[in-house]
């Protein structure tokens, strides 16, 4: 049986809007494409966006004929940028947490071992760029 690690849907929706300015080669895409493509939540969406456009993931271009492109190539951004980004906060276990309340935190070596195995997810995470992960543009279209 494989383990059950669940990211949020913060990161879920942040690789699929990743994923869907991928495909559109360039060109600008809106929330509510965005949005009508996944059917998922508009307000949810906006802050992903917000997150990923302040960390130079994504351009948003304002105005009427404004939207979103990826702020540089898909092959330069990595996989593990974006879950740091989207899940600064990934406490495993109890213990992980700053206010942990676990006595026995101080000689506790599960920590240790967690942290390590979680780092090596990261860096796991770091060899494969979001071009790895691109949609066929013909399979899901892009246009609005």
């Amino acid at each position: 049986m494989l383990p059950t690690v669940q990211l949020t849907k913060f990161t879920d929706y942040a690789f699929r809007v990743l994923m869907y300015a991928d495909a559109a080669n360039g060109e600008l895409v809106t929330i509510d494409e965005i949005t009508r493509a996944y059917g998922v939540s508009r307000a949810h969406l906006m802050k992903v966006v917000n997150a990923l456009t302040q960390a130079g993931f994504l351009t948003a271009v304002r105005g009427r004929s404004g939207g979103l492109r990826l702020a540089r190539p898909a092959k330069e951004i990595s996989l593990g940028e974006i879950v740091r980004l989207t899940e600064p906060d990934f406490a495993l276990v109890e213990c992980f947490k700053p206010d942990s309340p676990c006595v026995i935190t101080p000689s506790c070596k599960l920590y240790r071992i967690l942290d390590s195995s979680f780092q090596k997810f990261l860096t796991d995470l770091d060899s494969y760029s979001l071009a790895d992960i691109s949609i066929d543009r013909s399979v899901f279209p892009v246009a609005g």
